[in-house]
């Protein structure tokens, strides 16, 4: 049996964000005027209208990649256009590896070149490693070398992408202090190195809720631009935020159209910052938080899972009890002192919303 190459018959799951969003880059392109960097696909201008979305002169719709603050994403364009490498720096849910991947398809036309950071990270996913195959039977070579993601990206002008930066050892971490401070690479097996070329930049993405899993080495950050990444600033923005990715990944999934479901959504939306921050929208009354995060990507994750639940075990609209589950689990992550939290919660605040009383039966209903 012949299994599909991607594109070529296969559906994918998750196309790449170039993929995804060629159409659009390709209208940008074409009407870009504006100048570019060395070997950028668009010029910041159309990198930032990608980002944040627009019209074009001839009626082309760029949608909204990210929903925020317009300086951060002009800073963080900005930077890629100079020798600073970026780092995306938020807590979970903030959309850092959404905007990092959509940063490296507008500038380079490619977002596969991917470190993905985990505790067992090894220098060799930074630098190089080797066919051992041919190592053994030719010696050290270059045909022998396995070049990187941030080795190729040095070679060939391109934008690389490393994940979770801080969740990567101190020492494997260090590597890229040469790669972004001298513009090269050592392979001292060869006696050579690899230069990088003009339109090389990296971006980097962290978590700042994980402080001491991993820190970045102040040498290390001096050669970082930061730009803090913040939860959307009101609850309008980041109803329309989890409505378009939802929207976005329910069409892949072929679940039912989101606008069935705003008014669930704003509900998760309302309970996920109220217990975020700590105190009702109306600012009246004050809750306690719980552990976990409730981020807009877990917010994401619920009503998707309800859209779902409403697809295939319901009439497919989205109501309170498509939701209900998914709420809970991304409340209570300890047992003991979370479930208290919410159960607080719902009765001192849901039960007395007016509108609310579906939304109250159905998470009691879960709860218990």
């Amino acid at each position: 049996m012949t299994m599909p190459e991607n594109g070529k018959g296969a559906e994918v799951l998750r196309p790449h964000a170039e993929d995804a969003f060629g159409d659009e880059l390709k209208a940008l392109a074409a009407a870009d005027d504006r100048p570019r960097p060395t070997r950028w696909k668009l010029s910041p201008w159309a990198v930032a209208t990608y980002l944040l979305g627009g019209t074009l002169d001839d009626g082309t719709v760029i949608t909204p990649k990210y929903v925020g603050p317009r300086r951060i994403v002009e800073v963080a364009v900005t930077t890629l256009a100079t020798d600073r490498a970026l780092l995306l720096l938020g807590v979970p849910g903030t959309a850092k590896t959404w905007v990092s991947e959509h940063l490296a398809a507008a500038v380079s036309g490619d977002s596969t070149l991917l470190v993905q950071g985990t505790a067992g990270t090894p220098e060799e996913a930074i630098r190089y490693g080797w066919n051992y195959a041919r190592l053994l039977a030719q010696g050290p070579s270059r045909e022998a070398l396995v070049p990187s993601p941030v080795m190729r990206a040095m070679a060939e002008g391109m934008t690389a992408r490393v994940e979770e930066l801080t969740r990567i050892p101190a020492d494997v971490q260090d590597t890229l202090i040469t790669v972004l401070s001298e513009k090269t690479l050592p392979i001292p097996e060869l006696g050579q190195e690899v230069q990088a070329v003009r339109g090389f930049n990296l971006i980097a993405t962290a978590n700042d809720r994980d402080r001491g899993v991993n820190e970045l080495s102040s040498a290390l950050r001096r050669r970082f631009n930061t730009v803090v990444l913040p939860l959307p600033a009101t609850a309008d923005a980041e109803v329309d935020i989890v409505a378009r990715r939802v929207d976005q990944m329910g069409r892949a999934l072929d679940l039912p159209a989101v606008p069935e479901g705003l008014e669930e959504i704003r509900r998760v939306v309302t309970v996920f910052r109220e217990l975020r921050d700590g105190v009702t929208g109306d600012g009246r009354t004050k809750v306690k938080s719980p552990s976990g995060t409730l981020s807009t990507a877990e917010a994401i994750s619920v009503v998707t899972g309800g859209l779902a639940l409403a697809a295939h075990f319901g009439d497919g609209v989205l109501r309170p009890s498509d939701v209900a589950a998914g709420i809970l689990g991304a409340v209570v992550r300890d047992p003991a002192a979370d479930k208290i939290v919410w159960q607080e919660y719902l009765e001192a605040v849901v039960r007395e919303r007016d509108g609310w009383k579906d939304f109250y039966r159905a998470c009691r209903e879960v709860t218990a």
